[in-house]
């Protein structure tokens, strides 16, 4: 039987991560929601490299993102962001998609990475 490692978030009913069969599943956002889609977007991606090498791996091993934003007139801004962030050597399937988010969020991005190893 293969493990399921869920690590826990701050809200209730939820993890932050989970890595099961040598995936990883995670959902980063900022932290701060006074702060304009650009600083949103860099908090967010932050966040996602912590959550990745808290579950042993990094950006490179990237295979999806869904990006959800909430003014795709914003995805400019998040996509300049995701262009300094992103692993240009391992590059993921990426999605943006407009959506209403919890109050203040301006961008949830949703990731499958491969583990290490």
């Amino acid at each position: 039987m293969l493990p399921i490692i869920r690590i826990p978030s701050e809200a209730a009913g939820r993890s932050r991560t989970t890595v099961h069969n040598g995936f990883v599943f995670t959902v980063a956002t900022a932290d701060t929601y006074e702060l304009d889609m650009t600083r949103q977007a860099r908090e967010a991606l932050a966040n996602l490299d912590r959550q990745l090498a808290e579950a042993g791996t990094d950006k490179s091993r990237l295979l999806s993102a869904t990006v959800y934003i909430t003014d795709m007139a914003q995805k400019p801004a998040m996509n300049a962001v995701w262009l300094e962030w992103v692993d240009h050597a391992n590059p993921p399937q990426r999605a943006c998609i407009g959506a209403t988010l919890e109050e203040g969020d301006m961008i949830e991005i949703v990731a499958i990475a491969a583990t290490k190893g």
